[in-house]
């Protein structure tokens, strides 16, 4: 892991927590020892930029974002993004290998999508034993997050092949999802509540296929919203929820299998536009959807994107 791959790391780490929150984040460029973007958000905007030193530690400067409100509110989410040993980056390999051997079998779940504007939200649940766990750190397995797209594709075909019938793969199209928020929100409920529905969705699929005691997810919500969701299905299981958790292989298994379930279903809405469209919330992602609203009408949003997200507003705008 060099300083170029770790900033590279670092920015599609905190790009989708920004835009989850409603910031618009512009692709990165490089600077000496670093690399810098733009973030937006009402009419406050600034220039974040990011550092990686020698020794492979992660440094944030926020003087570029003046209004002090805005600059809270960024530095609340990228401390949220970092863990207590001050922005030491632990290679994957190494963050594998520490999962903890009593949680082996168990089922890792992770998702895709939550931060994307366009296509689905992917849930998807893996399990893994200590036959497979092997297996899967010999192809390679790791965060989807420090994989490219090629990388994803040639990795979830694999990992299918060493977890044949002990995973699951739920897909909430974005129509689906649409409908879902707005069921959630009318009830009180928020986000975190659709994503808890979707991880108990994919965790409930495996349990058809094996039994196991033992499951693990990201720290999104309290973990009785995945429970709850469960047990109204007649199944038990303890589940865990845990900051990073994609440093175990379970859930970084299907964090490729639910981000390569995206990257197909994104493939197939580009092809039915005859447009491509791009991933996260960008202002590339804006200009775009203005285009299919131009070609389609405003109703084609509901079918492929988001619509909760602040980008509507933008899109929308006349």
């Amino acid at each position: 892991m060099n300083n170029k791959e770790l900033l590279d790391d670092t920015f599609n780490s905190i790009r989708p927590k920004l835009e989850q929150d409603g910031y618009l984040v512009s692709d990165f460029k490089y600077i000496d020892y670093g690399l810098q973007f733009l973030i937006t958000k009402n009419l406050c905007k600034g220039i974040l930029r990011v550092y990686a030193n020698k020794k492979l530690q992660i440094k944030y400067d926020l003087s570029q974002l003046k209004q002090e409100s805005f600059k809270n509110q960024i530095d609340v989410i990228l401390n949220e993004n970092t863990s207590a040993e001050e922005n030491i980056y632990l290679d994957s390999d190494d963050a594998l290998n520490t999962s903890s051997i009593s949680f082996i079998p168990i089922i890792g779940t992770d998702e895709s999508g939550k931060g994307d504007y366009f296509g689905p939200l992917v849930s998807a649940g893996v399990y893994v034993d200590l036959t497979t766990k092997p297996l899967l750190e010999k192809l390679g397995v790791r965060d989807s997050k420090k994989l490219n797209d090629n990388q994803i594709k040639e990795i979830a075909q694999n990992i299918k092949k060493v977890c044949a019938n002990r995973f699951a793969v739920i897909e909430i199209s974005p129509e689906t999802y649409n409908n879902l928020y707005s069921q959630f929100k009318s009830e009180g409920k928020n986000l975190n509540v659709l994503l808890a529905w979707a991880h108990a969705k994919a965790i409930e699929e495996v349990l058809t296929k094996v039994e196991c005691e033992n499951a693990l997810s990201d720290k999104f919500a309290d973990e009785k919203f995945i429970i709850g969701k469960l047990q109204e299905k007649g199944k038990k299981i303890h589940l865990r929820q845990e900051y990073k958790a994609e440093a175990n292989i379970a859930v970084a298994a299907a964090s490729i299998l639910a981000r390569e379930r995206f990257l197909e279903k994104l493939k197939k809405l580009s092809t039915e536009l005859a447009m491509e469209l791009p991933k996260g919330a960008s202002l590339k992602v804006i200009e775009k959807a203005k285009k299919v609203v131009e070609k389609s009408g405003e109703g084609i949003l509901k079918k492929i994107a988001k619509l909760h997200f602040k980008t509507t507003d933008f899109v929308l705008k006349s």
